[in-house]
């Protein structure tokens, strides 16, 4: 487990989404849990931290409002943010909060982490904002998961286009694997 957890902290040190700390005032615990998939997940104890905070109570989109705007859509294209979360840039002050503890040092997140409670709130409302043109209009947007959708089918490339844009705009990256372009209506639901 020990290895696991270092290798997954190097790897977040190479992508600088994390930083050595020293004193820190927040510390967290690090737990490993072993995925469906038999991969091991590190994890991150926040529950002294979600308890010092208040919670955020943006809205997040009702799943059956975001169904129900799409079926009149010739065209559907289904994305993901990779690690979306993570692409949040935490403010300085903040970072040390997210401190956590393990074998040989001390971290701390440059990004947002998972596992706080207002990590939803934060990205729905960064989605919200940056896709403020196309939602509702040719985007559905689920914290980290997008719907591009074209009310006919020739305006589905340019409708693409326009989210790509934007996506580079802020930078925003997607996750490959989890691409569906160009799904009709009829099938759109049972991916």
């Amino acid at each position: 487990m020990s290895k696991a957890i270092k290798e997954e902290v190097d790897k977040q040190l190479g992508i600088n989404f994390v930083r050595e700390v020293h004193y820190p005032k927040w510390p967290s615990n690090v737990v490993v849990v072993r995925k469906a998939n038999g991969k091991l997940r590190i994890c991150i104890d926040f529950v002294h931290i979600n308890k010092a905070f208040p919670k955020d109570s943006f809205p997040l989109p009702r799943i059956d409002h975001l169904v129900n705007a799409t079926t009149r859509y010739e065209l559907l294209s289904f994305m993901d943010a990779f690690s979306g979360y993570n692409q949040i840039k935490k403010h300085l002050i903040d970072e040390e909060k997210t401190s956590f503890i393990i074998e040989h040092s001390t971290y701390y997140y440059k990004v947002m982490p998972f596992g706080l409670n207002n990590v939803e709130a934060a990205y729905q409302r960064q989605v919200n904002e940056i896709f403020r043109d196309q939602i509702r209009r040719n985007i559905e947007a689920y914290v980290g998961h997008m719907v591009v959708k074209s009310l006919r089918a020739i305006q589905h490339t340019s409708n693409i286009g326009k989210t790509f844009g934007v996506l580079r705009k802020y930078n925003m990256k997607l996750n490959p694997t989890k691409f569906t372009f160009g799904v009709p209506r009829e099938n759109s639901w049972v991916l």
